[in-house]
């Protein structure tokens, strides 16, 4: 097999497993309204859930980004795929909210393997021309994963109960554990434009990662933009069978769309721009997704108002809105790589991504969440309800919902500054990168 179909290969299987992470991910995104129907539970509580996934995640992720640099990915990323397979199969067991909790906790553990290894991997699998273009086809299993989830997940649930799109997740998992292994692991740096190999920076690896003033921009913008997709992905459907009173088979279908063709179009597109940008400039990558970013904030305020029903105009300007949305991780993704030296990498990878689920995903799904039932409580007092239990509640879920999704353009444009803010640091530090690497190729030969 030659060199370029090893690594075609590689990122075949790679996209794989990000498409089972984010596909595994979303099952209790799509099946939200049935379990907390039949639990009785708040938007809060629901939200929840999706909390203890990715502070755990994202917990794990630090020692497991660490691992990463020092220990075959191969086998790091074999062993998170068949643990978070078993444990997506295992949900649909629980009986109960706590059991389901419990189930979530350790997927989110299995699934922290994948970013910090698979995203190493790549960085000494492709070379920093076409890194833009091999992190986007990788960030495609995103939106496949999603739009995936939401059909055959709503689907099932229909046919079969919510517990059926469980079960059915875990199976591929076990195929993609296997697969990984064939991958041949790849040395360390040797794709870069001076040959480090595992030679690194004297010092603390995370304080070293952290020293760099544009990896606080970006771990700051990963915040930001982590709590508006994990909000939009675990609400959207429930917003669309409450407010604009679609089932749930059909309201999957429609994010399915939503997330499948804008995540698709929007990584494809940003991985190109990415890549020409930075060649005409240093900072073209975070340029091209800070105006990315600004242009989706007005297209979601116009989703958002738009009458009940009106799902055709919703769905539209919510797709091209997630279209732009989609560019940040083709634009900052590879920026990370520009500025952090081989044998950090997953260690970044990993810091980046404990600050955008900790205080990002965690908090999208709990703050929309307690946003919803704030306002779903205010439209039921306002209507003179006084007793407020979940049954009296119900009929104002779809206004508190709809209200709690405004959140999203209003951290769009806090989005917007810090990429910019970052753009105007990157080249600083990916100037000090290169000095770096010129030292240490030179003691190298």
């Amino acid at each position: 097999m030659t060199d370029q179909r090893r690594t075609l290969f590689a990122l075949s299987i790679l996209f794989a497993i990000n498409m089972l992470n984010f596909f595994d991910r979303q099952i209790l995104g799509a099946v939200t309204e049935p379990i907390r129907r039949e639990w009785e539970l708040s938007d809060s509580a629901m939200g929840a859930l999706g909390t203890a996934f990715t502070l755990l995640y994202a917990a794990a992720g630090v020692p497991l980004g660490r691992l990463t640099d020092r220990a075959k990915r191969t086998r790091i990323l074999s062993a998170g795929v068949l643990a978070w397979s078993l444990l997506t199969a295992a949900s649909g067991l629980a009986r109960n909210f706590w059991q389901l909790f419990g189930a979530r906790l350790g997927v989110g553990v299995g699934e922290a393997t994948c970013a910090p290894a698979a995203t190493s991997l790549i960085g000494d699998l492709v070379p920093a021309s076409r890194r833009g273009k091999a992190l986007s086809f990788f960030m495609l299993g995103l939106p496949v994963g999603l739009a995936l989830s939401y059909g055959v997940s709503g689907a099932m649930a229909r046919a079969y109960g919510w517990r059926a799109a469980f079960y059915f997740a875990g199976v591929p998992g076990l195929l993609c554990s296997a697969a990984v292994l064939f991958i041949k692991e790849p040395p360390r740096g040797a794709l870069e434009a001076r040959n480090v190999g595992q030679n690194r920076r004297e010092g603390s690896p995370y304080l070293l990662v952290l020293s760099l003033p544009t990896m606080w921009w970006l771990i700051l913008s990963g915040v930001l933009h982590n709590f508006n997709m994990y909000a939009l992905s675990s609400f959207l459907t429930p917003l669309l069978m409450r407010f604009h009173h679609v089932d749930i088979r059909d309201s999957n279908f429609v994010s399915m769309v939503i997330f499948g063709v804008a995540g698709t179009a929007g990584l494809l597109l940003g991985g190109a721009a990415s890549d020409l940008m930075m060649e005409r400039r240093a900072n073209g990558r975070l340029l091209f997704g800070t105006f990315s970013l600004f242009g989706s904030i007005p297209l979601v305020l116009l989703a958002l108002g738009r009458p009940s029903g009106d799902v055709i105009t919703f769905g539209a300007l919510m797709l091209l809105a997630c279209t732009l949305m989609y560019t940040y991780y083709s634009t900052v993704y590879p920026a990370i790589q520009d500025i952090i030296e081989p044998s950090l990498r997953g260690t970044a990878m990993a810091i980046y991504f404990f600050g955008m689920y900790v205080l990002g995903a965690s908090m999208g799904p709990l703050g929309t969440g307690i946003a919803s039932d704030f306002f779903t409580e205010r439209a039921a007092r306002a209507a003179g309800i006084a007793d407020l239990t979940q049954h009296s509640l119900e009929p104002f879920r779809a206004q508190g919902l709809h209200w709690a999704m405004y959140l999203v353009p209003v951290l769009g444009v806090l989005l917007t500054l810090v990429l910019f803010a970052g753009s105007r640091t990157v080249a600083k530090d990916m100037e000090k990168l290169q000095c770096w690497m010129r030292e240490a190729s030179s003691t190298e030969g």
